[in-house]
């Protein structure tokens, strides 16, 4: 039996990309979910389909952005569930500007997105977690090394490590906390990946076309998850990058600088 039957999930950003290949994978296990993110319409569609494997299945409006939506939507999980056996924070926005370039409003949104609300949302279920449940954070390989137009967004998932890292040793006994870091995924995160103006970039971009696909990529998710591991890579050459800016920094450098970012 896997892991996942009959337990209770929760997935943010769960209405198209990695979010909803995660839901359709752990429905196709057997889990009840939850599913979260700002479109409800998109939610009600991956939800008709996870019903097509799985018993229970819910939706939440949820928007990062406003706490006051964090707060909502963590009161309406917590009516819905008796517990929460697995909180993934999954939603999240991309960039697409020079750091030197990127209005100040655009960073704080992105932090916001993809830091603050996370760590909000996490803080506000934490006392409905079953006594042994598991967060997965899904980072980016960019939350372990910089690259160019990524800043803020490279940034704020280095946050997310910090202090996930951090809980995962502080709540070792009651915890298992898995960190994907994706790398170019064939999702359109980058349609809506904020420019320096803070207007959406509104293209996919060949990188992400040319991508793994997103079920490939919530197959392996889960796949390490279960397996116990903190960390994940799930990408191609992007990998080498991360192993070049352990070990080679000088080459890392002048690799990045020659990728195209797009």
């Amino acid at each position: 039996m896997s892991l996942l039957q009959g337990k209770y999930v929760v997935i943010t950003g769960a209405s198209s990309g990695i979010g909803e290949a995660l839901a359709l994978e752990a429905a196709s296990k057997g889990a009840r979910l939850i599913l979260a993110a700002r479109r409800l319409e998109e939610l009600e569609r991956v939800k008709k389909a996870c019903l097509q494997q799985t018993d229970w299945c819910e939706v939440v409006a949820l928007d990062l952005s406003q706490e006051a939506s964090v707060v909502t939507a963590a009161a309406a999980i917590r009516k819905l569930t008796p517990h929460i056996d697995i909180l993934v924070n999954n939603a999240g926005i991309s960039q697409r500007a020079r750091a030197s370039q990127a209005s100040f409003e655009s960073e704080k949104h992105i932090m916001q997105v993809n830091f603050f609300g996370p760590v909000y949302l996490t803080k506000l279920l934490f006392p409905h977690f079953a006594p042994q449940a598991g967060i997965i954070i899904t980072s980016s390989v960019v939350g372990l090394f910089g690259f160019p137009t990524r800043s803020t967004y490279s940034a704020s998932k280095h946050a997310l490590h910090g202090y996930f890292n951090t809980m995962a040793i502080e709540e070792r006994e009651r915890l298992k906390i898995t960190i994907a870091c994706p790398g170019r995924i064939n999702t359109p995160i980058s349609f809506s990946a904020v420019t320096g103006e803070g207007k959406a970039h509104g293209q996919m971009d060949q990188g992400q076309a040319n991508g793994i696909p997103a079920d490939v990529c919530a197959r392996k998710i889960w796949s390490a998850y279960q397996a116990g591991k903190p960390l994940v890579l799930v990408a191609k050459g992007e990998k080498l990058l991360y192993w070049f800016s352990k070990y080679i920094p000088p080459l890392y450098r002048y690799i990045s600088s020659k990728v195209s970012p797009l």
